[in-house]
């Protein structure tokens, strides 16, 4: 008789900052009915990874669960996997992350399962040839990767149906491919599909390993997932197929495949992540240009042979691609940086070992990138990691200055773009400048209530907007048979209509200090939607910079001579721009000088962005206050003008914030949203990221002339 084994792993995960109901009702339609089969069917071995995140939320609001899961432990039929406690992209954290990581989520399945890990989950399965070294060393001994890492290195299909040994300075672990055919086919394909395709590479010798592994959440918490798994019984059916044909499928754990089989030999593998991924890693529109070759491939029937090399991307250039990602990314080294240097000189310190945990926490990856899931578009995600890492920064602030006041700076390439910002701290705030970018603030830290108030994010054309649009012309999201069930990668569902008709792109990264000179007829919804004619070349361009430290405070001084478009011609104007970051208040201020340089008398309309990110734009207690005036609407998400005011104040009182933006001069108040477009796994939805204030002045100016104003940025407790 042929025979085949087969080895399951399930991986389960909530991100650092999801939603608590997020939580509870993957637990209720996921992670709790999933378990509660696996008791009723003993013969169901698998493998199973719970991220530290969700571990920890499973122990601390569902107690029940754990010594349910151990007794499963205990009886061989499920083996826990360990990984990355907070699940971080493994290839871009620094060495003693990812061993200690890893390690500490062992710890943690020792303590509740009794169980000792040897197998990790990677997260998102992203692999880079330096890792055998650092996950052995921290105890690991295989992982589970997608086949097609495998086939980018040469390996044939019938090559797949086993494992391999791979090593790096000596250090060696084994790694288990993931079948792909399996992972689109379960459970969106009848269970006799599967059966079908194990008979189908079964063999007399019985000496082949097919595995399966895949995210827990696709069973009840993706969409339609409860209703087709649990309700109408596909799981059940799944798992009676296999205990109907156990004669010949032997369910294998992939810990006793490593003692009972010989891996196939050793391999090399490039980087890689599961197909989807490399693609969404890419530039967009290196993306179109990928999906038209992939159908021209599938018209010339070519696809089915030659896909194996059609690959995409890699994933750290989400780093590239996503400055924000970039930003969290390089504010954790900067961190990890401190807290070694610091670890030198105070040895074991209690402040160093919970500055550590936050750093941890902040290196979760979901916020780090973006495909099928919200990611870095989603401000909670991206508040929770910045919120870990300021928590970090002032236990390390309190190491390196104490409890009193002080003021600490430094000139650094803080982004990785080869230019130099500057970062401004005190125990109030930290400060990031970017004077060859537009001399622009682009974080802005307050440290008692750890919240980047300019966490924003820029609005861009991804590659999946044109299927919105084109879903929105043929009504295609609505035509789709309602009893079939589909993988999230290939829904299109809009979670509000008109969503094509709110897609606008960003030509400069929304940040803040960003300096306008608008042209006449300009108006407040063409600047909104950045569809406006910019009047003049300082936005992006580079500033001159000097750095003066007193006993007052930092003082950054930025200047740049630019161009101004006027109907007949441009003229040169010198702006020059002082930042004072006060030694022991949380506050900006911000000076401007602007000179008329050319040889006529012009007039002038400037402004000057502010964009402040305060999570939600539509809850009845975040909310624009403009003294002396009276708002229709106060919203966050709310636009329009106020003319002849000096203050704008966003208030969150949810997070107990209130950021004051006031003007020495009056003057008109432009308010606006910016909402972003995105693609998540239930469907295409609109992101409040931030609000931008932007007041702004008209002045006329003789040849050689200088028009001043005053910005003061105040953030304080409420």
């Amino acid at each position: 008789m042929k025979k085949i084994n087969i080895a399951f792993g399930i991986h389960n995960h909530q991100p650092v900052g999801n939603f608590d109901f997020v939580f509870e009702e993957a637990y209720q339609k996921s992670y709790l009915p999933f378990l509660e089969l696996l008791e009723r069917h003993p013969k169901i071995r698998m493998a199973q990874h719970y991220s530290g995140i969700l571990f920890k939320w499973i122990k601390e609001n569902k107690p029940e669960f754990i010594p349910r899961l151990r007794k499963l432990v205990e009886s061989g039929q499920i083996e826990m996997m360990t990984g990355g406690f907070y699940e971080p992209i493994m290839s871009i954290i620094p060495y003693e992350d990812k061993v200690g990581q890893i390690k500490k989520l062992s710890n943690l399945v020792r303590e509740e399962t009794g169980y000792e890990p040897i197998g990790m989950w990677l997260a998102e399965r992203i692999w880079e040839p330096h890792l055998p070294k650092p996950v052995s060393e921290a105890g690991v001994k295989y992982l589970v990767l997608d086949d097609s890492h495998f086939k980018n290195a040469g390996v044939k299909d019938e090559d797949l149906l086993s494992y391999y040994i791979t090593e790096e300075e000596g250090a060696t672990v084994y790694l288990f491919p993931i079948s792909e055919q399996l992972r689109y086919a379960i459970p969106f394909q009848p269970p006799e599909y599967t059966i079908d395709y194990l008979r189908s590479i079964a063999t007399e010798k019985g000496d082949r390993l097919v595995v399966f592994a895949d995210d827990g959440e696709k069973f009840g918490a993706w969409p339609d997932t409860y209703e087709h798994c649990y309700e109408n019984g596909w799981l059940e059916q799944f798992f009676h197929a296999l205990e109907d044909n156990a004669d010949w499928v032997n369910i294998i754990q992939l810990s006793e495949a490593l003692t009972v089989m010989q891996p196939k030999g050793r391999i090399y593998l490039p980087t890689a992540s599961y197909r989807e991924m490399m693609e969404w890693a890419m530039p967009t529109g290196a993306i179109k240009e990928y999906e038209q070759f992939e159908q021209a491939l599938k018209q010339q029937q070519l696809h089915d042979r030659f896909k194996v090399f059609v690959r995409g991307g890699f994933w750290r250039n989400f780093l590239a691609k996503y400055p924000e990602s970039n930003n969290m990314h390089k504010k954790m080294l900067h961190l990890r940086k401190r807290l070694t240097r610091l670890a030198a000189r105070h040895g074991e310190d209690e402040k160093l070992k919970s500055a550590q945990d936050h750093l941890w926490a902040g290196q979760c990856n979901c916020p780090y990138w973006h495909g099928v899931f919200g990611g870095v578009y989603l401000n909670h995600l991206r508040y929770a990691t910045y919120h870990e890492f300021i928590q970090c920064e002032v236990l390390l602030d309190e190491l390196d200055h104490g409890q009193g006041d002080w003021l600490a700076w430094e000139k650094t390439d803080f982004d990785g773009d080869g230019r130099e910002e500057i970062i401004v701290s005190n125990r109030l705030l930290s400060v990031c400048v970017s004077p060859h970018v537009g001399g622009s603030v682009f974080e802005l830290d307050f440290k008692p209530k750890a919240l980047n108030v300019m966490d924003t994010m820029t609005r861009r054309e991804e590659s999946y907007h044109s299927k919105l649009v084109e879903a929105a012309q043929t009504s295609e999201s609505q035509q789709h048979d309602p009893n079939e069930i589909r993988s999230i990668h290939d829904l299109v569902v809009m979670k509000e209509e008109g969503l094509d008709k709110m897609l606008f792109y960003d030509h400069y990264r929304r940040v803040s200090c960003i300096d306008h000179f608008l042209k006449e007829g300009t108006n407040l919804s063409e600047f909104a939607n950045c569809t406006h004619e910019t009047g003049g070349d300082f936005v992006e361009s580079e500033y001159q910079t000097s750095v003066e430290e007193s006993a007052e405070g930092l003082r950054v001084t930025l200047t740049r001579q630019g161009q101004v478009l006027w109907p007949d011609g441009a003229a040169m104007v010198e702006l020059r721009k002082e930042i004072v970051i006060p030694r022991n208040l949380a506050e900006l201020h911000v000076s401007y000088s602007i000179r008329n340089c050319g040889s006529e008398s012009r007039s002038f309309w400037f402004g000057s962005e502010w964009d402040f990110s305060l999570l939600a734009g539509d809850a009845p207690d975040r909310y624009f206050v403009f003294p002396g005036h009276e708002l229709a609407d106060r919203r966050l998400k709310s636009s329009g003008e106020v003319a002849d005011a000096s203050e704008a104040r966003l208030l969150d009182e949810w997070l107990g914030v209130e950021v004051s933006v006031k003007t020495d001069r009056r003057a008109t108040f432009w308010r606006f949203p910016i909402e972003t477009i995105s693609q998540s796994e239930a469907g295409f939805e609109r992101v409040y990221q931030s609000s931008v204030v932007l007041p702004h002045w008209r002045f006329d100016l003789d040849s050689g002339d200088t028009w001043h104003t005053q910005i003061r940025i105040a953030i304080r407790e409420v």
